[in-house]
């Protein structure tokens, strides 16, 4: 049984997109510092953080709520990559290997979703 979020796959996998996020805007030209680079960023960090939040809380509406908020910034990391995918910042493999882990996350918590139904 799962007793802390560490031990849930969707938060490492969310923690490996955070860290990716920040590695990928590094390289973002410094005049998107406080925009795209920092909108992406507190997506991503938002993801892991909306599913630790929510496992912690004591009822199964509330952890529902948290997870939707986190498939939601999912939503929102995938629309921003693919803007800096179309105004040609970033690197296109970088950009690819993020798309692909905010889909297998965003694929995750819809099957925790799923699992505890109300």
């Amino acid at each position: 049984m799962v007793q802390s979020f560490r031990d849930l796959k969707v938060w490492q996998r969310a923690i490996q997109l955070a860290t990716a996020i920040y590695r990928l805007t590094q390289d973002f030209p410094k005049h998107e510092l406080y925009g795209l680079s920092s909108q992406m960023q507190r997506a991503a960090v938002s993801v892991a953080s909306n599913i630790a939040e929510g496992h912690g809380r004591l009822n199964r509406g509330e952890y529902r709520q948290f997870l939707g908020i986190a498939r939601g910034s999912t939503y929102e990391l995938q629309t921003q990559l693919e803007i800096a995918r179309a105004i040609g910042i970033g690197n296109p493999k970088s950009l690819d290997e993020a798309e692909a882990l905010s889909h297998e996350i965003g694929k995750m918590i819809f099957g925790i979703l799923e699992a505890i139904k109300e």
